[in-house]
């Protein structure tokens, strides 16, 4: 993966770590009742979560390249229809809203663990989407998993870091996605909507 690319890649994943989902909104939660640094168990299995999706997305990417490498101009424009249509639905989602939490009994840093990862293994959404994200920064003229390597890396270390800052964060953002919910979800949903746009033409 040359550099450029691996920089759009960067800034495209820090928005898609930005956007409101479900393992964002429970290191939210676990930060207010555990604290953030027992909240790292939570997101390491998330991330690790995360990780066996891409490497799936990537297997049916791989399998697909290798019947045709014409496929990936195919797999190209039909993320990015699918990117539009996720930008758009987001845009008119309702604000987020985290209950009030109290701080709750300490749990088992490997049950924290396990929630993270069946938050994310449990939205077979997410698959979908690194099938239609993935291929917009592929070179089909270099190794394939060793780019799957670089992309992987680099989303667990972005991902992982937002969402400790969520969980350090976690009492202060709460009244503000409640104020503020809406304004975001649409900037968000702008984004993923540009991304569909532009990606599918660059090279």
């Amino acid at each position: 993966m040359v550099l450029h690319t691996w920089l759009l890649y960067l800034v495209a994943i820090i928005g898609l770590s930005l956007t409101p989902g479900p393992n964002g909104l429970l290191a939210l939660t676990h930060g207010a009742l555990y604290g953030h640094r027992r909240t790292l168990w939570t997101v390491a299995g998330g991330v690790s979560g995360f990780a066996v999706l891409m490497a799936l997305s990537m297997f049916g990417i791989g399998t697909l390249l290798n019947a045709s490498i014409d496929a990936l101009i195919l797999l190209k424009w039909l993320g990015g229809a699918y990117l539009i249509w996720l930008g758009i639905q987001l845009w008119r989602a309702p604000a987020l809203h985290l209950a009030a939490v109290t701080p709750g009994s300490v749990k088992p840093g490997p049950l924290l663990f396990r929630q993270g990862l069946l938050a994310a293994l449990s939205n077979p959404k997410v698959i979908l989407f690194f099938g239609a994200f993935l291929p917009q920064f592929l070179d089909p003229q270099r190794s394939l998993w060793l780019q799957f390597a670089v992309m992987a890396l680099t989303f667990a270390l972005v991902e992982g870091v937002v969402e400790y800052l969520l969980a350090r964060a976690a009492q202060r953002i709460r009244p503000w996605l409640e104020r503020s919910g809406k304004g975001f979800n649409r900037c968000c949903g702008g984004i993923f909507a540009l991304m569909g746009a532009a990606l599918p033409m660059t090279r």
